[in-house]
């Protein structure tokens, strides 16, 4: 036994020395240099930085990123938001694509896998709105690449193209436009398990169970199945378990309210009219008859506790929603739609069944490679429709502009690098700035911030919506220290904004060299990690006009019954070399009493100068898709929460707009005077419960 245990470990020995010499061996493989004569990791490192900054493009660099990834071919990559995207090559309906490549060369891209497992999807791909959506409202620079992930993907590729072919004849397309729109979709005709690159590694590690990922199911079972095996019909006890899609997020809750629960369900023929059966059951119930709003309220009132509503035979699931006035007064039981199964219907007839809803974790459906060539997430599809694809892209189009905008000429002083700014004090810097002289030479001031999270995904972010202002002072003893300079919304878990606010009319309130910023939002959100850069320029639509002198005006409050009695006029005069005077005024509404104020009631802001009325009215508060629809402006596409929605003035994910508007020629040489109020509907406000308030920072800026 000794003479056996001295051969194994002289074996192991020998082993340990042979490894060695391999590891040592590998430490002197020669490193592929550039055709400088740089190493190709050092000179991948330094295109990484000018990628990220917008200065170069990765499809202009095929030849580096080629030798990288021979270099690094061994290695399974971890795949994170904001890497260049690796190159591949797919076969599709219309011949091989590869990347990078002139076709795509400053271009967005976003990635679908198809997977009809997903009620979600199968909904994706059928409904008329979402297929209308992806045909006139993709932008035109913008390429699809649909993945199929079946084991009949070139079946699948050529479903979804006819598809979208289908709604564009419909929609009653020439030819030629149906083939220049076609040119830009992509539908592989390889499964996403046979692709062999990096693209199934990327969902897979990028999975996520929300809205529009994960496989929500209805699972069946007879009310026996908790006994023996050998007391049950075969047949009987096997579950059935079927794709499901739930209402409307926004209009009734998730069957995920009832957890692990199994609940006895009952059917109820088409659910149109009261059934005394469903009670204390869920309702199960066909499509057709009635509307959906109208089942659900009907089998609610039948004291049921949740509606199932399952397709008629071959037809697809649909996406429940209630249409106009049904909206006022919705249901509170959840409800969901399951496809057509006979052996469902069989067993309804005939068995006592129970139902619990599951989600089965799935890799992600959706990626992007934006127009810098880096790779994005696409958030949440909140549901079914290819507008959100839209939106993401039109997102792309977005950041590349401001990438754009931020490479001409300016005078650049960091002041946030990623930082954390989290509790009461938020993130608090103290720099030098030039000279006041020296920053006499500029005109225009501008804001270039951004706001991420502390990990590298949208899942590290905050849940929640959050005002985030900047304060400046720049001399202590000044009434203009701790003025708000900039004013941002946080989304609702995207790590993706940035933003450039033009704020030159509050040059004024940088009085002195040494400044303090400070960024904060609501002390108990969790951390961001927001960065800020001032941006001096001269603006020369402007002429050698400058703003030199900045008077606060009015502030927000409490939007009640009392609101506009807390303002007084304010009287001025203007200097004889004034050339131009202006209001500056940051508003927002937030809260949500009776009428929905202040966060998503319309109201009417007025400022009055010398008996000229000067208004603003956020009419866009309230409205469906009042934020969604601007998102080419910045807003944060796709955030896990209700970013679609209208605000009073604002929108999550976003920059606020200041409304700045020019009084010189409503003013006197004598003495002038300005008032302000704030209406909803037209009038004082009256809330009788929860007002909510107002966030106003207003100035008069003289200009000479």
């Amino acid at each position: 036994m000794a003479s056996t245990r001295r051969s194994v470990s002289s074996g192991l020995c020998c082993l340990l020395c042979m490894c060695i010499v391999v590891a040592a061996h590998k430490k002197q493989v020669h490193t592929p240099q550039n055709q400088n004569g740089q190493p190709v990791s050092v000179a991948w490192a330094q295109l990484q930085q000018r990628l990220k900054t917008g200065q170069e493009n990765l499809a202009h660099h095929h030849e580096v990123y080629g030798a990288f990834t021979t270099e690094t071919d061994n290695q399974t990559p971890v795949l994170l938001p904001d890497q260049p995207a690796q190159p591949f090559k797919l076969f599709t309906l219309n011949g091989i694509v590869e990347y990078p490549s002139a076709l795509f060369a400053d271009k967005p891209m976003i990635f679908h896998a198809f997977d009809n497992h997903s009620a979600f999807l199968e909904c994706l791909w059928t409904s008329e709105d979402s297929l209308q959506s992806l045909v006139s409202g993709s932008p035109n620079n913008t390429h699809f690449v649909f993945l199929p992930t079946s084991d009949d993907p070139l079946q699948d590729a050529l479903w979804m193209r006819g598809q979208i072919a289908n709604k564009m004849q419909k929609m009653g397309k020439l030819k030629k436009d149906v083939s220049s729109l076609l040119s830009g979709f992509h539908f592989v005709t390889t499964s996403l398990y046979q692709l062999g690159n990096w693209i199934p590694a990327l969902l897979q590690q990028w999975a996520c169970q929300d809205h529009g990922c994960g496989l929500p199911q209805a699972v069946f079972q007879n009310s026996t199945l908790g006994k023996s095996v050998g007391t049950l019909n075969p047949i009987a006890g096997v579950p059935i378990v079927l794709k499901r899609l739930d209402a409307r997020y926004d209009w009734l809750p998730s069957p995920d309210k009832f957890g692990n629960q199994t609940i006895p369900v009952a059917a109820s023929q088409d659910g149109c009219k009261p059934d005394s059966s469903v009670a204390k059951k869920i309702a199960v119930v066909t499509a057709g008859g009635c509307s959906f709003s109208q089942k659900v309220a009907t089998m609610e009132q039948s004291s049921a506790t949740g509606v199932i509503v399952y397709a008629d035979l071959g037809q697809p699931v649909q996406d429940m929603n209630c249409e106009g006035a049904e909206c006022d007064a919705p249901p509170s039981i959840p409800a969901t739609m399951v496809p057509y199964n006979q052996d469902l219907v069989n067993r309804l007839q005939t068995d006592n069944l129970y139902v619990s809803f599951q989600t089965t974790p799935t890799e992600n459906y959706y990626f992007g490679i934006n127009g810098e060539g880096l790779l994005a997430e696409m958030g949440w599809l909140l549901y079914p429709t290819f507008q959100f694809f839209n939106w993401q892209a039109e997102w792309f189009n977005y950041k590349s502009t401001l990438l754009q905008k931020l490479k001409t000429e300016a005078l650049v002083i960091p002041v946030i690098d990623n930082s954390t700014m989290q509790g009461d004090a938020g993130v608090v810097k103290t720099i030098q700035l030039p000279t006041l002289e020296k920053l006499s030479q500029y005109n225009k001031l501008e804001l270039d911030a951004s706001l991420s999270c502390p990990g590298t995904k949208d899942e590290s972010c905050p849940p929640w919506d959050h005002t985030v202002n900047l304060y400046l002072c720049c001399n202590g003893t000044s009434p203009l220290c701790n003025m708000e300079l900039g004013r941002w919304i946080t989304p609702f878990r995207r790590r993706i904004g940035r933003w450039l606010t033009d704020v030159s009319p509050l040059f004024p309130l940088i009085n002195s060299n040494m400044c303090t910023f400070t960024m904060k939002t609501v002390p108990w959100a969790k951390a961001w990690k927001p960065s800020l850069n001032l941006r001096f320029s001269k603006d020369s639509t402007e002429g050698l006009l400058r703003p030199y002198k900045i008077t606060p005006l009015f502030r927000g409050g409490t939007f009640n019954k009392s609101y506009n009695q807390n303002y007084k006029p304010h009287f001025f005069t203007v200097p004889a070399d004034v050339k131009k005077v202006q209001v500056y005024a940051a508003i927002t509404g937030h809260g949500s009493d009776n009428n929905g104020c202040g966060e998503f009631c319309v109201t009417s802001h007025h400022f009055v100068v010398n008996g000229h009325y000067n208004n603003i009215t956020f009419s866009n508060a309230g409205t469906a898709l009042g934020c969604a629809l601007r998102t080419p402006t910045g807003v944060e596409p796709n955030e896990h929460g209700t970013w679609l929605y209208g605000r009073d003035g604002w929108c999550d994910g976003r920059e606020v707009d200041p409304w700045v508007f020019n009084v010189t020629a409503q003013l006197t040489s004598g003495q002038n005077n300005i008032t302000y109020f704030g209406w909803f509907e037209g009038k004082d406000p009256n809330p009788t419960e929860n007002p909510g308030y107002i966030i106003m920072y207003s100035y008069l800026v003289f200009y000479k």
